[in-house]
């Protein structure tokens, strides 16, 4: 009867870690580039009652007796398909079209992170930077390969010298393979820069840091450094576009009703199990 009760006891541990798992899947409904998590269970240590043991002579075979002593949560996995394109008009949005993450630095720690959400912008010094002012980073010479590895600038800097001294930038676009081109107020233009991207062969290991950001890269195998969107089995780069995320409501809400029935169940088993206790204490010699 103990061990029921145990077991009952890791069905409501492990139930509630799922309840958190899904709440907080549903709460990032809306959260740009977010991917939803599972939680992956399995049985705990059994307590083997009889060993099995094979025939021997006239003694037939025995299978083995094992009780098991409940569950446990074994790994918690994130799932990484790509979340559906939006289309938001605002240039320096970015959505990455296949496999990538973007490279972010602290400019306070210069610790580097990697996201995939790409809700960018130009700060006063004209530097690419998210939403909670982290620097992008990428090449600021755009070529085969790209060079000057760094914060990425959006300026006039580099502007060749058949353009006008005095011109100024006017607007900007980013293609597909990250290349960033100014357009400058004498007509002309010129490549500033480029966004690279990242990718890891294990990205499960990567550890969300909050923000939309992941770190322990180095376990997470990258690439030896971020490379040319496009190659290198990585996706592209769509620009004025964000990446929504990937949490599917109705799998979650599915998912939310069976762990709720476990839990109810496992709760009712403790329940039962407190009921035949007191029984046997209540017993008279």
């Amino acid at each position: 009867m103990l061990t029921a009760l145990s077991s009952a006891v890791s069905g409501l541990d492990a139930y509630q870690q799922q309840m958190d798992i899904i709440g907080n899947n549903i709460a990032n409904l809306n959260t740009t580039a977010f991917k939803s998590a599972t939680g992956n269970l399995v049985d705990s240590f059994s307590d083997t009652l009889q060993a099995a043991a094979a025939a021997s002579g006239t003694n037939n075979a025995t299978n083995a007796m094992q009780i098991g002593t409940g569950v446990t949560t074994a790994s918690i996995t994130s799932d990484w398909s790509a979340g559906v394109i939006n289309p938001t008009g605002i240039s320096s949005n970015l959505a990455i079209n296949g496999n990538g993450f973007f490279v972010v630095q602290d400019p306070n720690t210069s610790a580097q992170y990697v996201t995939q959400d790409g809700t960018f912008s130009i700060n006063t010094n004209g530097q690419l930077v998210t939403s909670t002012g982290m620097l992008v980073m990428g090449a600021n010479t755009a070529g085969s390969p790209p060079s000057g590895l760094g914060a990425l600038l959006i300026n006039t800097t580099g502007m060749p010298s058949t353009s006008s001294p005095t011109a100024t930038m006017t607007s900007y676009s980013i293609n597909n393979q990250g290349i960033i081109t100014v357009n400058l107020s004498d007509g002309t233009s010129f490549a500033r820069g480029q966004v690279l991207l990242q990718n890891f062969t294990n990205p499960q290991a990567l550890t969300s840091a909050g923000n939309n950001l992941y770190s322990n890269t180095a376990a997470a195998g990258g690439l030896a450094a971020p490379t040319t969107p496009g190659s290198s089995s990585l996706g592209t780069i769509q620009s004025g576009a964000l990446e929504l995320s990937n949490v599917d409501l109705s799998a979650q809400m599915a998912s939310l009703i069976t762990a709720q029935r476990a839990f109810e169940a496992n709760s009712k088993i403790i329940t039962t199990s407190d009921e035949l206790l007191q029984t046997v204490v209540n017993m008279k010699h």
